[in-house]
């Protein structure tokens, strides 16, 4: 399968954020043979900044690195950054990687590093917001006193902006959209990131998690986003 990526798209901006600089330059070459435009940053302390000067079109951030860990970068740019965010992680802890989600990266692959592995993320990452878009036959969803704009990618509750992440955002439009009709974890796995659930993975589980409060559901009693066991989650419609 040819890597190279469609020649009439614009080359998307990469940040990589990794003090390993063998491991950052490699990777830098073979997303650049694969029409991306990167940048690195090797130094955590300036990852931050780096981060909301250049907005960039997704960062590749390590978890581990000098000056600033990447959980802490993640948190810290998450309400001005709406871009995704890939996570590295050397570690094979699952706690990592939920913390890591629950920081508002959008998705990790594990370490070492396989490049066509990265590559097919980053392109999921990238194309998933149009893809929901061309699916749905609407822009713009409301139920009660929630509004879900796929145009503008924004939710509002009582007229009050929601604060949600990117791939927060994917998810709670992919169940509104789908309102009344459970979705299984396998059709969420293979909507938001084109790979197969392997039943173990829990960013889907934590997300809802982060989701149902900020619109305002029970995070103990859920009214809206409910949990179908050994199914899925359901979105509910207003009675």
């Amino acid at each position: 399968m040819d890597d190279s990526l469609d020649s009439s798209k614009h080359h998307d901006h990469v940040l990589i954020i990794e003090d390993d600089e063998r491991l950052a330059h490699l990777t830098r070459e073979y997303l650049e043979a694969n029409e991306f435009r990167v940048d690195l940053e090797y130094d955590g302390a300036r990852a931050v900044e780096r981060i909301l000067d250049e907005q960039p079109d997704i960062v590749i951030l390590d978890l581990m690195l000098p000056g600033e860990d990447g959980l802490s970068i993640c948190r810290r740019v998450r309400g001005h950054y709406s871009g995704p965010i890939l996570m590295l992680t050397a570690r094979t802890d699952d706690m990592d990687q939920v913390l890591g989600l629950e920081m508002g990266a959008d998705d990790y692959v594990p370490k070492p590093v396989q490049p066509r592995v990265l590559l097919a993320r980053m392109r999921a990452l990238l194309r998933r917001a149009d893809t929901l878009d061309a699916a749905s036959g609407t822009t713009r969803l409301t139920f009660g006193n929630l509004l879900i704009d796929s145009a503008t990618r924004e939710a509002w509750l009582d007229d009050e902006r929601i604060d949600l992440t990117s791939a927060e955002f994917d998810l709670l439009w992919l169940l509104a959209d789908n309102a009344g009709r459970v979705l299984t974890r396998e059709e969420i796995f293979s909507q938001l990131r084109g790979i197969k659930y392997d039943g173990q993975d829990r960013s889907i589980d934590v997300r809802v998690s982060r989701i149902r409060p900020k619109i305002g559901d029970d995070p103990n009693h859920p009214h809206r986003i409910k949990t179908v066991r050994s199914k899925g989650y359901l979105f509910v419609r207003d009675s």
